[in-house]
């Protein structure tokens, strides 16, 4: 565990070097003078409030402890319904210098937002035996958008990392309910969907038989079934697959969460790798927001990359003010524009099925 962590957190200090072991094309600032032997250069940072929402659960629990292991973050706020203040408690005793307060219920959620520059939103709940996608989907966005709608009040200004299923969807709700707050601001709204592309790296450096620290592969679309869409005709570094292959890939990609669903048997979803991945999402926004350069990630946010739909998963540069640009595709193979133009339609109906929801949501079930 602390060999993954270490490989996570640490940094070369050579410029152009990558960070955690995974490829992310990044140019990292190198370190000045001479380290004592047998410990870490220090890295100076600015102060960074980062508030976790949901931290109580089967994400937010790993996360935090990740985040609290992040040299770039400062005061750390988590925030659950209930049953956080044990996991406060927890997680505060790791002897790292991040501050660790809990916050519980909706009372204290202000105080928890209050200075956040970052919010990552993991809250909400996984599919129950009985329960209908729409059932899911009813509960999840009106987490969401309680959530959102305090942010708005609280934490005008942070950065928005939304982690909540489905993606594709709530990442719609929270602009329009920040546009109805009149704080909306499409640079601070990112949809989480680093695991998309942990997962190709690692698929296909286990396919390729490479180191998955130099492998980089594009994920584009969504964060659902088959709107995901790996661009492994893209990948670095360049690799040859048959037709074959990229079918077989591109299905274990799309399909890796149902995987470990079934894997656990009833007991949990992709709740690790969902942290590892989210935790990689927040260090890059960090990075961006203390004006490292050449930041990159994947991410689900506002975007004019396709023209029949407002909101889209690419390459993406981050900085100060959250997303600096948001990248192209790139040419894509053949079997790529197959799987592209199949997307489409699900991402439309996911979107509007968010703007809807959140314009008009439901009432309240009895």
């Amino acid at each position: 565990f602390f060999s993954v962590v270490a490989m996570m957190l640490s940094r070369s200090n050579a410029v152009g070097s990558r960070v955690r072991g995974i490829s992310s094309m990044r140019s990292m600032r190198p370190a000045v003078g001479p380290a004592p032997a047998g410990r870490r250069r220090a890295v100076s940072v600015e102060a960074r409030k980062v508030a976790l929402l949901g931290s109580a659960g089967g994400i937010g629990q790993p996360l935090g402890l990740l985040l609290k292991m992040n040299k770039l973050v400062t005061d750390l706020a988590l925030y659950d319904i209930a049953n956080v203040a044990g996991v406060a408690a927890d997680i505060s005793h790791c002897n790292t210098p991040v501050k660790v307060t809990g916050y519980t219920g909706p009372e204290e959620l202000p105080a928890a937002l209050k200075g956040a520059e970052v919010l990552v939103i993991p809250a909400g709940v996984p599919r129950k035996p009985g329960m209908t996608r729409d059932d899911l989907f009813n509960i999840n966005a009106g987490i969401v958008k309680a959530l959102v709608e305090a942010a708005a009040m609280h934490c005008p200004d942070a950065i928005l990392l939304i982690i909540t299923n489905p993606v594709n969807s709530t990442v719609p709700i929270a602009a329009e309910t920040l546009k109805a707050a009149g704080k909306y601001d499409p640079k601070k709204v990112i949809g989480v969907t680093s695991l998309d592309v942990v997962r190709a790296n690692t698929f296909v450096a286990e396919a390729k038989g490479l180191d998955v620290k130099d492998v980089d592969v594009p994920v584009i679309g969504g964060h659902a079934g088959v709107t995901i869409l790996p661009l492994l005709s893209q990948t670095t570094p360049a690799v040859a697959f048959t037709e074959a292959e990229k079918q077989v890939l591109t299905e274990k990609i799309q399909n890796a969460g149902t995987v470990v669903v079934e894997a656990k048997a009833g007991k949990g979803s992709a709740t690790l790798s969902m942290a590892y991945a989210a935790a990689r999402m927040t260090e890059s926004v960090l990075l961006g927001l203390n004006g490292e350069p050449n930041i990159y990630e994947c991410a689900y946010v506002q975007s004019d990359v396709v023209p029949e739909v407002p909101y889209f998963a690419s390459k993406v540069l981050l900085g100060p003010g959250g997303v600096s640009k948001v990248m192209g595709t790139g040419e894509m193979d053949s079997f790529e524009k197959k799987g592209y133009d199949v997307m489409l339609a699900e991402l439309k109906g996911s979107i509007k099925k968010g703007v809807e929801f959140a314009n008009s949501p439901p009432p309240p079930s009895s």
